[in-house]
């Protein structure tokens, strides 16, 4: 995007960091935690690639028409699932967002978005930066009663908590499956996409 070199690669290795998680989280037992962790993971080294400094690699226009592509697919497939749970409805709201910044960058490249000002649709990218903006701070609120309480999931030992299964066992939860840890990384995702944004 349009970011100084610094603050860009901060971007990017925190985007990167984050998309790295979501591929360990993709080991989870549980199918839709696996699901999850898979759209994350596209969302977070997608936006580290997008937001490589143009000072030091810029892409080819094509390039952005690959993220055009690729993320109109992830929006498209986010489209059935929406109204399952918030985070497909979140998830569809990021690929969009993803499509919409790709789009201003193959129509208006770096080097003429600083000489024309605005290169994207205000209001567009107005209505995004409110949305990405209550998601940061909702997502803010609810990971401190998760940090406080340990996720809710109760103390399981040196192993992590743990999560009742019926007759009386339990399973020990691990890292990868941590709400707060998943939250926190849905959070590290959402002040990035606000970053990004506010470049455009």
């Amino acid at each position: 995007m349009h970011e100084p070199a610094s603050p860009g690669w901060l971007l990017v290795a925190l985007c990167a960091a984050t998309g790295a998680y979501c591929l360990l989280r993709m080991r989870s037992p549980v199918e839709e935690q696996r699901r999850t962790a898979g759209a994350e993971a596209l969302m977070g080294f997608g936006m580290a690639a997008m937001a490589v400094p143009a000072a030091v690699v810029a892409p080819p226009r094509w390039a952005w028409l690959v993220y055009v592509t690729v993320f109109g697919a992830a929006a498209l497939r986010g489209l059935g699932t929406a109204r399952s749970s918030p985070h497909q409805l979140h998830h569809l709201m990021g690929a969009v967002a993803m499509v919409y910044m790709a789009a201003v960058m193959t129509v208006a490249p770096a080097h003429h978005a600083h000489s024309h000002g605005s290169a994207g649709v205000p209001l567009l990218t107005g209505a995004l930066l409110l949305y990405f903006t209550a998601y940061v701070v909702r997502s803010g609120v609810r990971l401190l009663p998760l940090a406080a309480s340990g996720g809710g999931l109760g103390a399981g030992g040196p192993g992590g908590p743990s999560v009742a299964e019926g007759w009386g066992t339990r399973r020990t939860v691990g890292w990868g499956d941590r709400p707060e840890l998943s939250q926190a990384c849905r959070l590290s995702m959402g002040i990035a996409m606000l970053a990004m944004l506010v470049t455009l």
